[in-house]
């Protein structure tokens, strides 16, 4: 099943996938990007700038670290790290929700196409209603619900840039500050193994304390750090746990 098959099926596949924009992962990441058009404002990023950065660079957090890096002048090539690095998180995303999304006649091309739009919300709430549609429909399932939430939110910053200076600067941060909690909230929802929990748990409590320690590095160390601790915790202690378990039920 490909984009390019244009039969009754797919694109009532199509739509059910865009439907999705009326749901709440969707919604609050558009009251994010409503709150990203203010801080494009504040940081001297022009409307169509804005719009471009959202439809090619498209993951909100990397977007921050752009625009915050292009306000202080820092140079081309430190902002093109920094937002390569931002955007490396999306790897296990992408390499988790593809082999789900595929079949043997999806071509490598759109696969590749449609991994510029797996962000976290648009995982989230693939991972949540995948099961239910059919293996032959996923792709395009995803594509109605990744493309019509980017274009969507492409078309929200153009048309809110000009108005969110009206905004009291409180209620902008409030907006833009529901799409972090909202991914907690996801993530530990949608997180079905224990490992995972673990990891997730190490890193909420590890972040805040390696701030203090090591600003500037904090987020990466308590990132790779918390998740090879979960690893082996899971390992050699978790896994063998388990195995006992099998063996008295027997």
């Amino acid at each position: 099943m490909t984009l390019l098959r244009a039969d009754p099926e797919s694109f009532r596949w199509f739509r059910r996938g865009a439907s999705g924009i009326f749901s709440l992962p969707a919604l609050i990441l558009m009251t994010s990007f409503v709150g990203f058009a203010a801080f494009a404002l504040e940081a001297g990023i022009s409307r169509g700038a804005a719009m471009f950065m959202t439809l090619m660079v498209w993951a909100l957090p990397a977007k921050m670290i752009l625009t915050g890096m292009l306000a202080s002048g820092a140079h081309i090539l430190a902002i093109i790290v920094a937002v390569s690095l931002s955007s490396i998180r999306m790897m296990p995303m992408v390499a988790s929700l593809v082999p789900e999304i595929r079949t043997p006649r999806t071509p490598v091309w759109l696969l590749l196409f449609l991994s510029h739009f797996i962000a976290i919300t648009a995982w989230v709430f693939t991972t949540q209603h995948i099961g239910a549609v059919p293996r032959e429909h996923r792709t395009v399932y995803f594509a109605g619900f990744a493309i019509t939430l980017t274009l969507t939110n492409t078309l929200l910053v153009g048309i809110c840039y000009g108005l969110v200076e009206t905004f009291p600067p409180l209620v902008a941060g409030v907006l833009f500050f529901l799409t972090p909690i909202y991914f907690v909230a996801s993530i530990w929802a949608t997180s079905r193994q224990p490992v995972l929990k673990l990891a997730f748990l190490v890193g909420i409590v590890g972040g805040p304390l390696l701030s203090l320690v090591a600003p500037g590095l904090d987020v990466l160390i308590a990132g790779l750090g918390g998740g090879t601790l979960a690893y082996l915790v899971d390992r050699l202690v978790l896994s063998g746990r388990r195995k006992r378990q099998e063996g008295e039920s027997r």
